[in-house]
C-alpha cells in the first residue's frame, strides 16, 4: 500500500458522530501505518512519536499483514476450515480474512469483531462476500469474551460444533497483564470445537529490548496500552493446544513465501498456529 507523505498530507474522512477524534484509537494508528485515510490528528501524533522509536513500523506491520495471510491460507487450503472468527479487525484493508479465505473456499464464513466505533463505520467494505459464503461484523472488546461469545451474530455465522479459525493477530499486546490475557484466550478457544485453530502474534522485547521500550512508552503516552511480551510470556496462550510447525517463532521465519531472505528478527514479533486436539 502507499504510505502518505507527512501528517499535513493526510486527508480527513468524515467522522461518524460517535467517534471521539481527539483520542487515539489504535485501529486508526495502524490505518495511518498502512497508508489508509480513516485516521486522525490525535492518532497521527502517536503513529509518528512510535515510529520515532522503531523507525521501520510501517514495514513491521506490513508483515504482520503478511503474516495474517499465509496463516489463512494454510487453514483454508491446508486444514480445511471454512469459518473464522478475527478479533481485533481493524480498519478494511486488502487481505482481509474474507478475502483470503473466499479465494480458496468460496463457502468460507468469516465473523469480524473490533471495538472502535469507525470500524462498525466501515463494515460495509468489510461484508462483500462470495455467495457461498458469509460474512458478518459486531462491534465487541477482546477483554469481554463471554459478550463476544454470546452475541446472535456468532450462532448466525458461525456453527460453534464445528472447527473454527480463531485470529487473534495484532491485538494481544494491547491487553495489559491484569486484564488476564491467557484467561481471555483460554476462553474463547474453550469454545470451540475440537479441530479448531488458534492464530495469534505478539509483539516481543526479545530483539530489540530497548525499541520496544520505546514504544510502549510512546503508544502508552497516547492512551493507547502496548505490552510486548518475551517468548516465555507468549508462549502459554497455546497451553494445550498442538503447534504447527514451525511453532512460535518471529514471523517472519512462518512459513515464508518465496523471496529474498530477510533477518526474522527484524519484525519485533512472534506468531504462531495451533491446533486443538
Amino acid at each position: 500500500m502507499p504510505e502518505t507523505g507527512g501528517i499535513n498530507d493526510v486527508e480527513t474522512p468524515q467522522v461518524p458522530p460517535e467517534i471521539n477524534t481527539n483520542v487515539a484509537q489504535s485501529a486508526r494508528v495502524y490505518d495511518y501505518w498502512l497508508g489508509g485515510k480513516d485516521n486522525f490528528p490525535a492518532d497521527r501524533a502517536v503513529a509518528e512519536a512510535i515510529a520515532e522509536q522503531v523507525p521501520t513500523i510501517r514495514t513491521q506491520v506490513r508483515a504482520q499483514r503478511a503474516f495474517l495471510g499465509r496463516t489463512v491460507r494454510y487453514l483454508a487450503r491446508e486444514a480445511g476450515i471454512r469459518q473464522f472468527l478475527d478479533i481485533g479487525t481493524g480498519i478494511p484493508a486488502a487481505g482481509n480474512v474474507h478475502n483470503v479465505a473466499q479465494e480458496f473456499a468460496p463457502e468460507s464464513r468469516v465473523l469480524y469483531v473490533d471495538n472502535d466505533p469507525i470500524v462498525l463505520a466501515h463494515a460495509r467494505a468489510l461484508m462483500p462476500s462470495t455467495p457461498e459464503g458469509r460474512v458478518a461484523f459486531i462491534q465487541a472488546d477482546l477483554r469481554e469474551p463471554e459478550v463476544i461469545l454470546g452475541d446472535p451474530a456468532v450462532a448466525k455465522t458461525l456453527d460453534l460444533t464445528q472447527p473454527v479459525g480463531l485470529v487473534l493477530i495484532g491485538v494481544m499486546h494491547h491487553l495489559r497483564d491484569d486484564d488476564d490475557p491467557r484467561r481471555i484466550v483460554a476462553t474463547l478457544v474453550d469454545a470451540l470445537a475440537s479441530g479448531s485453530y488458534l492464530v495469534l502474534s505478539q509483539t516481543t522485547p526479545d530483539f530489540d529490548p530497548d525499541a520496544m521500550r520505546g514504544l510502549a512508552a510512546a503508544s502508552e503516552q497516547g492512551g493507547i496500552a502496548n505490552v510486548p511480551r518475551t517468548f516465555a510470556d507468549t508462549e502459554p496462550f497455546f497451553t494445550g493446544l498442538e503447534l504447527v510447525e514451525p511453532g512460535l517463532v518471529p514471523i517472519l521465519a512462518w512459513r515464508p513465501d518465496p523471496g529474498p531472505e530477510r533477518d526474522p528478527h527484524s519484525v519485533y514479533v512472534y506468531g504462531g498456529v495451533a491446533r486443538k486436539p
